[in-house]
């Protein structure tokens, strides 16, 4: 990586690499029979998330910077589109790390009809293609002939012996201090007493995830209904899914939620869980859940973050390596 501060951090090679990649995925989702749109990055509305801060922007009336286009690309499904894509620039404040920039590409899409099942199904074709772009043998064998999927339940059952969608928050904290206590993985986090989610998060992240990376690829789907926000939910599961490439979380899919009662209950309860953790509340009203009163149409989409995917194919730990001026050179 280049020293001085006013030069990329990404090589020019892998610059021109990334613009020919992005290149080829236009032309996947095009063939595939998407057309490509671009929405306000600047909005009145926000994605309303308790772990998600986005930038404020003070003007006459307070803009947010865009955490996702997700509000305005679903606008556009309640006004009649079918299939639609968006390379977007998307902004997150906190968010810095050897994985993390405040400032990230998200590729997003939707497709009318379809669940969760068959967004799987097209996210393991787009991810396959552009493995096979980039010429890896070793990355196109992890990716062909098919990922691994696992349901979130059948996840802790496998590994960690548990039923952890009707676990309570203190069997989860018995088996965190046990799993914790004949491992490596230092003490047990303080707080996270009575917090179901929370702990739920512990140990996926500490003992599911490097379950997953062994893998090399695998979708997680069906999470537990609290933490799908913008998902339908089926019983005690929200139809969600992530993909992991060699441990590496790269999207997020969705099945969803067409009810604007059942979400705006949803942003009442993450804006009292960032409330409860010193954040300010996010607008609950959004021209969104106007159009979802008119009606979202039958639909499911994906965020897929192109930076992550990079890293993959690079087979770097660092986003600094396929960007050209992360946040502290911007």
């Amino acid at each position: 990586m280049n020293t001085r501060d006013d030069l990329p951090t990404a090589s020019l090679e892998v610059l021109r690499w990334r613009a020919m990649l992005l290149r080829q995925l236009r032309e996947f989702f095009h063939q595939a029979g998407y057309w490509e749109v671009e929405t306000p990055l600047l909005s009145q509305d926000t994605c309303v998330d308790a772990w998600l801060d986005p930038f404020e922007v003070p003007t006459s009336r307070t803009r947010y910077l865009q955490t996702s286009p997700e509000y305005c690309m679903k606008r556009l499904m309640t006004a009649g589109s079918d299939r639609i894509y968006q390379v977007a620039h998307a902004f997150r404040a906190g968010e810095t790390g050897e994985r993390h920039n405040p400032e990230f590409t998200l590729i997003e899409w939707y497709a009318l009809g379809e669940a969760h099942w068959d967004q799987m199904a097209f996210t393991e074709r787009l991810v396959r293609a552009l493995a096979f772009e980039h010429g890896d043998p070793e990355l196109q064998a992890v990716v062909s002939p098919s990922i691994t999927r696992l349901s979130y339940q059948a996840a802790f059952e496998q590994f960690l012996g548990v039923d952890v969608l009707q676990a309570t928050a203190t069997e989860l904290e018995q088996i965190a201090r046990h799993e914790f206590a004949r491992g490596d993985h230092g003490p047990v986090p303080d707080g996270l007493t009575g917090d179901l989610d929370g702990l739920r998060n512990l140990l996926l992240a500490t003992f599911i995830e490097p379950e997953l990376k062994s893998r090399r690829a695998a979708f997680l789907y069906d999470f537990p209904i609290s933490q799908g926000a913008l998902a339908q939910g089926r019983g005690l599961v929200a139809e969600r899914f992530e993909l992991y490439l060699d441990g590496l979380e790269v999207c997020n899919g969705y099945h969803e939620l067409r009810d604007a009662q059942e979400l705006r209950a949803r942003i009442a309860v993450q804006n009292e869980r960032r409330i409860l953790a010193g954040k300010s509340a996010l607008p609950v009203e959004s021209r969104l859940l106007q159009a979802m009163d008119f009606g979202l149409p039958p639909c499911s989409g994906v965020a897929l973050g192109w930076e992550r995917l990079l890293m993959w194919l690079r087979r770097t730990t660092a986003i600094s390596d396929v960007i050209a001026f992360p946040w502290d050179r911007a």
